[in-house]
């Protein structure tokens, strides 16, 4: 018996160590072009141009960054990124943790229905419904704004049902007393609900900000301005063309490794906030009543 628990122990440490070395090989090829696209937004312009993996700036410098903000004009699309991302992130979060309240109420009228119409939203791909996406902002007259880029996606049926998850877990009972004690029921979301759910609103937060940040279909889609390109339009443009907006500069490679570097520093910036309570709520999510 001792010699199989033996053999079992030494195949378990092989696993563990296969494990390990998959991750690590995983972790390698996400890591490494990262490092790459760093490294380039801090070399010189001539050094970027060769065709090479650089894991170190060559000829150190930060012209790239300068001729991103100026020359190029990256505030414009960069404040108009910041407004669809934090005004669309705040509604999505407030109007689905709103619908997934509604849903935890037991004698709800057609709960199961309407819980069915959401999950078919989820199996439809986002090609099936871009056309008719079109054709209702533009009978509203949102082509051109940033208002059709705020309300596109303002809800999602993976967003009110983890919300619902979450509210689920908060014991029925203390609603309940509360609504003996005289509280409404927006005071009872509010600071009951809401409060109890951090982990679920850190989780909801972090998928809603990132998919808005990084946002490329509805811009190339409802935004014909250049004016009000977002941040990963107008970077696409910059990479796509070979001079900028004067026609006498080149846009070499630190150019534009310098700009993908700046639309990544706001997702580096708010994730560890948001990471404990993040890999709480994946793990509390998954749970259900």
């Amino acid at each position: 018996m001792s010699d199989r628990f033996e053999r079992l122990g030494w195949k378990n440490k092989a696993f563990d160590m296969l494990n390990v070395l998959f991750l690590f090989g995983l972790m390698l090829t996400m890591i490494i072009p990262f490092i790459n696209v760093l490294a380039l937004s801090f070399s010189s312009g001539i050094a970027s141009m060769r065709p090479e993996i650089v894991l170190w700036p060559k000829q150190f410098s930060a012209e790239g960054y300068s001729i991103v903000w100026k020359s190029l004009d990256i505030w414009r699309p960069l404040m108009n990124s910041v407004i669809v991302t934090v005004a669309g992130t705040v509604l999505h979060v407030l109007l689905s943790s709103l619908a997934g309240y509604v849903f935890i109420y037991p004698r709800l009228p057609g709960r199961k229905v309407m819980l069915t119409f959401i999950l078919i939203t989820m199996m439809l791909p986002q090609e099936a419904i871009m056309i008719p996406l079109y054709v209702v902002n533009k009978d509203l007259h949102l082509i051109n704004t940033l208002s059709s880029l705020v309300l596109s996606g303002l809800v999602s049926g993976f967003s009110i049902l983890l919300m619902r998850s979450f509210f689920l877990n908060v014991p029925y009972e203390m609603s309940e007393s509360a609504k003996i004690d005289g509280a409404g029921e927006f005071r009872i979301f509010l600071t009951m609900y809401m409060r109890l759910a951090a982990a679920g609103l850190a989780t909801v937060i972090l998928f809603e900000f990132v998919g808005r940040w990084n946002m490329f279909t509805a811009p190339v889609m409802f935004i014909n301005d250049s004016m009000k390109y977002t941040l990963q339009v107008a970077l696409k443009a910059m990479i796509i063309d070979t001079s900028s907006n004067s026609g006498t500069y080149m846009v070499t490679t630190n150019v534009r490794m310098a700009g993908i570097v700046i639309s990544i520093l706001p997702l580096l910036a708010i994730y560890p906030f948001v990471q404990k309570y993040f890999m709480k709520g994946i793990l509390l999510g998954a749970s259900k009543e």
